[in-house]
């Protein structure tokens, strides 16, 4: 393997990294879908207070995953981001209205009251990670556009390398396996962000309301994943193969990603071992009335979860976005990538992640290490 192809595996096994972070955080989301639970000014208050601590984590991890997906494979981006745009503007959208939520929710002034930008956060809660998951799933199971790189030779105006469908992403809402793939995603959300609050906030009534509603996320994410999972692994997947004359060809597959999974062992033992730590951290919080300690065992799974389905649908020779109407056209780590000296400047700089994780960790670390309660709340000038 030549160094650049090395360079292409290690900046996308950081981009797997920041995708699964990125999911980890959509809690931040799931917290909030969850406000139309609660009717109280106080308990509502509180749910959001916990959710505000984070919510620049989510956003800021967003930016950082798209950053480095423009840096390292920008093809992909021009691609994606450029063509699918009314797919990524609705995301988009929704993270705006919650960002603006969040700065004035609480401001002197508010002339339109707490509850219309409650209705925005709840808003962002449902849209962002269903549209994030339909947008990822697209990445399994192909997205309608063409490639033609040699369009940027052109001197007449028409310079666009890579052309999307007439619905510009909207279609992928439409495709079944995708909006699957996001509905599991928000249920995700929900069951993380439950499992956060019981971790993050000191009350007895909301401990109570979200083991229960725990139980109930718990129950549709569960089956949702298992019918995520058994859709990826009976799909086909583009890679490359030998055609009846013996050449090797970008194809369709069957069963890519089981094929993936089965070379890649290690990948799959990683994926049940954070299988298993989501259920065990699930079902102790549910099982043991003063365990309140889930969302860790459940949030490093789901992060080791995600880098594997990063893993499959990029490595082994598979196309990581798979065009439904040209096979030429489909993106790979090999096709799409940056430079090597770009990729080898990057990686320098990749250095600093360590080092940026430890700096959230510690913040998160001293935001959290008092349960947040109502009387801190009353005692604070600082909230959402």
């Amino acid at each position: 393997m030549t160094t650049y192809n090395l360079l292409q595996n290690y900046w996308w096994l950081i981009i797997s990294v920041l995708g699964a972070l990125l999911v980890f955080l959509l809690m931040v989301q799931g917290g909030q879908s969850m406000l139309i639970h609660y009717t109280k000014p106080d308990k509502r208050a509180l749910l959001i207070n916990s959710m505000g601590r984070k919510w620049e984590l989510t956003y800021t991890t967003l930016v950082t995953f798209g950053g480095a997906f423009f840096a390292s494979f920008p093809l992909f981006y021009s691609t994606s981001f450029g063509g699918a745009y009314w797919l990524w503007m609705l995301i988009l959208f929704s993270f705006v209205i919650q960002a603006i939520s969040y700065e004035y929710r609480s401001k002197p002034g508010n002339i339109y009251g707490s509850r219309f930008y409650d209705t925005l956060l709840l808003i962002n809660g449902i849209v962002g990670p269903v549209l994030l998951g339909v947008a990822v799933a697209t990445m399994f199971f192909g997205a309608e556009f063409t490639v033609v790189k040699s369009n940027i030779l052109n001197m007449d105006g028409q310079s666009i390398i890579s052309q999307w469908g007439p619905k510009h992403g909207l279609e992928a809402i439409a495709n079944w396996k995708c909006l699957l793939f996001g509905v599991m995603v928000f249920f995700l959300a929900r069951t993380l962000a439950s499992l956060y609050f019981i971790n993050n906030i000191n009350d007895d009534e909301v401990n109570a309301s979200q083991r229960h509603l725990l139980l109930i996320n718990a129950g549709v994410f569960v089956p949702l994943f298992i019918a995520v999972v058994v859709v990826i692994l009976t799909s086909p997947g583009m890679g490359q193969d030998c055609d009846a004359n013996g050449n090797m060809k970008w194809m369709w597959i069957p069963y890519k990603y089981l094929h993936n999974y089965l070379t890649m062992w290690w990948a799959l033992v990683i994926m049940l071992i954070g299988v298993g730590m989501v259920l065990y951290g699930i079902g102790k919080t549910l099982m043991k009335g003063d365990y309140k300690c889930g969302i860790w065992p459940a949030g490093i799974g789901t992060v080791l979860v995600v880098m594997t389905l990063f893993w499959v649908v990029g490595y082994n020779d598979t196309a990581y976005l798979p065009s439904l109407l040209d096979v030429k056209s489909s993106l790979t780590l090999r096709n799409s990538s940056s430079s090597e000296f770009t990729l080898k400047v990057m990686s320098v700089v990749s250095i600093l992640v360590p080092f940026v994780l430890a700096y959230i960790a510690y913040c998160w670390y001293k935001m959290d290490h008092r349960k947040l309660t109502s009387d801190e709340l009353d005692n604070t000038d600082h909230k959402y």
